[in-house]
């Protein structure tokens, strides 16, 4: 694929594409957000169990 249909598909994609209303911009936000504090949470989770049994191990 040469550089000048690469860009020409972009100015396609560009074209076609349409900005997001209020409403499907806060659920992807929310979404977002809902995602990042699931990881978070089984982060802390992880981190958690991991120093309760180091400490169990030390004694």
């Amino acid at each position: 694929m040469g550089l000048r249909s690469f860009l020409s598909q972009c100015a396609r994609t560009l074209k076609l594409a349409v900005k997001p209303g209020k409403s499907e911009l806060w659920l992807s936000i929310k979404i977002s957000f809902l995602g990042i504090s699931i990881i978070g949470l089984i982060g802390f989770i992880i981190k958690l169990l991991s120093s309760v049994l180091q400490q169990g191990s030390i004694t």
